[in-house]
Parts: C-alpha cells; sequence; structure tokens
C-alpha cells in the first residue's frame, strides 16, 4: 500500500516520525518506530539513500515538543520559563529544526 502512494519515501519517513512524535512526546520512540515501518518499503525503493533517510527519520522525530516530552521539561526548569514560553520558544525552535532538515534532506537527495 505504501508503494503505490506515490508519497516519496524521505517524506513518508518524515511524516511518520512526526505523528508519531507529537502522538507520543518521544523522539526516540518516534525515531525508532518510524525507522521500522519505513525500512522494509525502502528495501523495495529504488534509489534510495539509506543515510539521508535516516535524517529525514531524525528530522521529523524533532517536530514540536510538548508536554509528553521530558526535554520539554528540562528546558522549562533550566530557563525557568513557564509552559506557553515553553510552548512559544522551544516547541517553535524544535518545528523550525525538523522542517529545515527535511528541506536539507530532500535538497541532498536532489543532488545525489
Amino acid at each position: 500500500m505504501a508503494l503505490r502512494a506515490h508519497v516519496p519515501i524521505l517524506l513518508l519517513a518524515w511524516l511518520l516520525a512526526a505523528v508519531i512524535r507529537l502522538a507520543t512526546g518521544s523522539a526516540t520512540v518516534a525515531m525508532s518506530t518510524a525507522a521500522g515501518i519505513v525500512g522494509p518499503i525502502a528495501l523495495h525503493s529504488a534509489g534510495m539513500h539509506p543515510e539521508l533517510l535516516a535524517i529525514a527519520t531524525g528530522s521529523g522525530s524533532l517536530i514540536f515538543s510538548h508536554v509528553n516530552d521530558s526535554g520539554f521539561w528540562l528546558v522549562k526548569e533550566y530557563y525557568n520559563l513557564s509552559v506557553g514560553q515553553t510552548l512559544k520558544t522551544w516547541s517553535i525552535c524544535e518545528t523550525i529544526i525538523a522542517v529545515v532538515g527535511l528541506a536539507f534532506t530532500a535538497l541532498f537527495w536532489r543532488l545525489v
């Protein structure tokens, strides 16, 4: 089914990791689960670079850190921020990192 969806494998890996991160709050769980799902699909994809797939998955797992994430609470307490301030700063910063990571991964994929 995933092979017939016509979604680029890098985008699929990023999206899966991002959705799992939003659902669980854990980047580690998001990354490892998305890699486990996308790995077998990547075996059947022509011209796939596993290094770029790993970067895309890792980038997706960084999206929007929120209250289910232990790192969110570390940043909040370390910088003495409120929950709202942490969402407006740390969470937005993590989202920018995730999107820029996907953009650079797509750029590198086009260059190789």
